[in-house]
């Protein structure tokens, strides 16, 4: 299996190769070197995001520390990289139980102790376990395309979006940076709900990071919002 390092570099020669067929095919069909110029410039351009989007992997090791199992694999600023990204990394439901995607804004870590997470909180879409292999993989690409294209309301508020695979019921959530923002965070709701196209009879709850509160029963959350 090729590295992240191995298949960006790939990529890189493909795009590079691809440059030099137009310039090659170019420069038969006039003499103009002006024309070649443009045909490498259009082939080379690429369209940059608002914002820098690091990719994180999660390993539940419970012989390692929490930080520890925490792996930062790339990041990304264009939309060409980030489909170069997501080409080359494994589907969700192809994942083994027990570990996490993180997609987040860069300088900001997927844990609830990082400065622009610790007084925020998650919307979390819970799937039973047969969607693992009817929905898991669109649910996740569709999130990743709203979040890094800016289409949610208050962007600003968005710290990123995680991926949780798990026996019991796979999960997506996205992280916002205040919990207190109660507009933002149910404009943000409704935008999951409409743009995940997630049906009426599947909610999705807001949860705080730090939850001083103790859970109504084992295995519940204490939603501050439901939709």
């Amino acid at each position: 299996t090729k590295s992240t390092s191995e298949e960006v570099v790939a990529t890189s020669s493909d795009v590079m190769e691809e440059v030099k067929e137009k310039k090659e095919e170019s420069e038969e069909t006039t003499p103009d070197s002006s024309t070649a110029t443009d045909m490498v410039q259009e082939v080379q351009a690429k369209h940059p995001l608002q914002h820098t989007w690091c990719l994180w992997y999660m390993e539940n090791n419970r012989t390692r520390k929490w930080e520890d199992n925490l792996v930062e694999i790339t990041s990304f600023e264009t939309v060409e990289d980030f489909w170069s990204l997501y080409n080359h990394v494994k589907l969700l439901s192809e994942m083994k139980s027990g570990t996490d995607f993180n997609l987040f804004k860069k300088g900001i870590k997927p844990m609830w102790e990082d400065q622009y997470n610790k007084r925020g909180g998650k919307w979390m879409v819970t799937l039973d376990k047969y969607q693992r292999h009817t929905e898991f993989d669109r649910l996740w690409l569709d999130m990743l395309l709203c979040m890094i294209g800016e289409v949610f309301d208050h962007p600003d508020e968005i710290c990123g979006a995680v991926a949780s695979i798990r026996g019991k019921g796979d999960k997506i959530c996205v992280w916002t940076r205040s919990s207190q923002n109660k507009v933002a965070n149910l404009d943000i709701g409704h935008n999951i709900r409409d743009r995940m196209k997630l049906p009426p009879n599947m909610k999705i709850q807001y949860v705080l990071h730090n939850d001083p509160t103790p859970n109504s029963k084992h295995g519940a959350v204490n939603a501050v919002y439901e939709l």
